[in-house]
């Protein structure tokens, strides 16, 4: 008798309906860009990082030593129902209380677990194994996201610093000339006052940039399991990127790629673990057959030590009817056939879950890319009128003044692509999170209880 399977139910649907807002041209995203999604981005800095943190990370340790754990348990889920053997000594007295005896005995029991009892304890094996693949799939999910977060935190942070410091250069230059004009009675105080209050604001900026870059830096180091973070997060570039996600676009995404999401990984291991206990449960219902057997060796101590012994060997059934029980058995089983329909519900409420995951992580990414598209067809304007004001400038048409404005406007408008380059990237990142990325490599065989991790 096999434990019962209860039909999971609710695929993912056939098409994403937010997914043709987030198609360009030809990407097709399957299963092994899963496996290493990150290195789509093209940045062999942040391929190193993760590697670093995928070999060194903590919390991803553990994870690999609970799915050692159970890999191990998992020879062993049915040896209850296999013969055991056990060997005691003992000393004890008859009822009288006249003579002592000394038993040695060698006994053996062998639960034969019918009814669908084996069956059971090998599916809640599996299911428990199966647990365990979705926490370490999930600690592998959470780890490789924020490391590529963190990153793209302190490149974002390198870029906006460099394009602060000449945006500083210019309200620097314009607070000069403002208090220049002043000394020739040709501008104003509240000019020199509006100066110094760009200038300032530029400051405070910069110091919150610091802030974040340094927050980012120091949990960069601590996902790759190192107390200290790399100087060179901490530090300004000379030449800052951002990995860049522009270039990447929807063809293909098959809808299942949301099978190796882990909560629904987790929720299909509950599904097994509750109907296992249901088949368990269900089990106890019937007689429980066993095979016992003992050979016992018994010398009594008080009246004869040299020659009273004697040797009783015993084998025979054990048969355990259950006959009444005031319904304890019969009310387990009709709770865990409810806690495993219970199981089921929860399954189809993580795909579901998941498809709503997925949806929103398309229609954010459709929404970054054409708020980057945006951006990116206004950088030409800006950029003509500066230089426009630049040669005039330099035909005498316009004061220097004139060309800082734009050329200020210009920066904060590259400080905007940056950030909007940095959530289009971050928009994939929560596609691939959605859909459950990295997926766990193959596995390799159970070990044997017993034998060397």
């Amino acid at each position: 008798m096999t434990p019962p399977q209860p039909p999971l139910g609710q695929d993912p649907p056939a098409q994403w309906r937010q997914a043709g807002k987030a198609q360009a041209n030809a990407r097709a995203v399957q299963a092994a860009d899963l496996a290493s999604w990150w290195t789509l981005l093209a940045d062999p800095a942040l391929n190193t990082l993760v590697e670093q943190a995928l070999a060194q990370n903590l919390d991803l340790a553990q994870a690999r030593g609970r799915l050692q754990a159970q890999r191990i348990l998992l020879g062993t889920a049915t040896a209850a129902y296999k013969p055991e053997i056990t060997a005691g000594v003992r000393t004890l007295q008859d009822v009288a209380a006249l003579d002592s005896y000394f038993h040695a005995s060698l006994d053996m029991g062998w639960n034969l677990g019918l009814f669908g009892a084996q069956e059971s304890s090998a599916l809640d094996g599996q299911a428990q194994l199966l647990d365990a693949q979705a926490q370490l799939q999930a600690a592998r999910v959470q780890l490789i996201a924020h490391v590529v977060q963190r990153y793209l935190d302190i490149c974002v942070a390198q870029q906006q610093r460099f394009g602060l410091d000449q945006q500083l250069q210019l309200d620097a230059r314009r607070l000069q000339l403002q208090q220049l004009r002043v000394q020739q009675r040709l501008g104003s105080t509240e000019q020199v006052q509006q100066a110094h209050l760009e200038l300032n604001r530029s400051r405070a900026q910069e110091a919150e940039l610091l802030q974040h870059q340094a927050r980012a830096a120091h949990a960069l180091a601590a996902l790759l399991g190192r107390s200290e973070p790399d100087a060179a997060w901490l530090a300004a570039s000379s030449a800052p990127h951002i990995p860049s996600a522009v270039a990447l676009s929807l063809q293909v995404l098959p809808a299942e790629l949301l099978r190796s999401r882990p909560a629904i990984l987790a929720a299909e291991a509950a599904v097994q673990r509750a109907a296992a206990a249901a088949g368990l449960s269900n089990s106890a219902l019937y007689p429980r057959f066993a095979l016992g057997g003992s050979l016992l060796y018994s010398f009594n101590l008080t009246q004869n030590r040299r020659s009273s012994s004697d040797h009783v060997p015993s084998l025979g059934p054990v048969i355990d009817i259950p006959l009444f029980d005031w319904g304890r058995r019969r009310a387990q089983a009709d709770a865990d056939e409810l806690q495993m329909n219970n199981a089921v519900k929860a399954y189809r409420q993580s795909v579901l879950d998941g498809i709503a995951d997925v949806e929103t992580a398309l229609a954010g990414l459709g929404a970054q890319q054409q708020r980057w598209q945006s951006l990116d067809a206004q950088t030409p304007l800006l950029r003509s009128r500066a230089q426009q004001l630049q040669r005039r400038q330099q035909l005498g048409l316009a004061s220097e003044l004139d060309t800082l404005e734009p050329r200020r406007q210009l920066l904060l408008h590259e400080s905007q692509q940056s950030v909007a380059q940095a959530a289009q990237t971050l928009a994939w990142v929560a596609l691939f999170q959605a859909l459950g990325g990295a997926p766990l490599p193959p596995q390799s065989p159970p070990t044997t209880p017993g034998a060397t991790p």
